[in-house]
């Protein structure tokens, strides 16, 4: 029997994926020793392997079959435009993406006006302005603190992650469009859906019935 591989984003949302395999019965003990410099962890009994990377990079190791499975955040899945399953949201990690800016910004968003966007994330950017709102912006693409931009006048407004808006708030930033919501999504090979659909339907259905039974808590 051949490994089903796992790959999970780094930090919170592994730590909240490990957790739900836990609950559904798939343990993997070599991830519980925090000193372990190990990169890949093995539960040999199931045939199931499990390893960390960085957000972006995981629907990438999930297109080209170096994973057959990926649990990650959907704002990294629709900005990466992989081709994979996205087969389940699991209602963990919920946010929004949003167009943020100044309340002075408002009107130019309604009238449809030239602006600049920064953003971690220009192909959300790019589809949201472009393909639903038919606006033509300039999109500065940025890494650091997006906050920054409209303050010190690098552009009119920024697309990115709002969960509680307090840093929006403590910047005189305010959410003036949504784009969409976001949350932590299950996503599958398209070749090992096919070739391991036994294997990949127990678990999904196993989510599903723990999802179902946790909802609401």
């Amino acid at each position: 029997m051949r490994y089903l591989t796992i790959a999970l984003a780094k930090g919170r949302l592994a730590n909240k994926a490990m957790e739900m395999f836990e609950a559904i019965g798939i343990s993997c003990d070599e991830m519980k020793d925090k000193a372990s410099r190990k990169l890949i962890f093995v539960n040999e009994d199931l045939g199931v392997r499990f390893f960390l990377a960085k957000a972006n990079d995981v629907p990438t190791y999930v297109e080209y079959g170096a994973a057959d499975i990926g649990i990650v955040g959907r704002d990294t899945i629709l900005e990466e435009g992989r081709k994979l399953y996205e087969v389940m949201d699991l209602g963990v990690g919920k946010c929004r993406m949003c167009v943020c800016g100044p309340e002075s910004a408002r009107e130019r968003l309604e009238h449809h006006e030239l602006i600049r966007v920064a953003t971690k994330y220009p192909n959300i950017a790019k589809d949201y302005f472009y393909n639903q709102k038919y606006q033509t912006v300039e999109i500065i693409k940025l890494n650091g603190s997006i906050e920054l931009a409209p303050i010190v006048g690098l552009s009119e407004v920024i697309v990115d992650i709002v969960e509680t808006g307090s840093t929006l708030r403590e910047n005189g930033l305010m959410v003036l469009e949504e784009v969409c919501g976001l949350s932590a999504r299950m996503v599958v090979n398209q070749v090992s859906m096919k070739t391991e659909n036994e294997r990949i339907t127990a678990i999904i259905k196993k989510f599903q019935s723990y999802l179902k039974k946790n909802a609401g808590k």
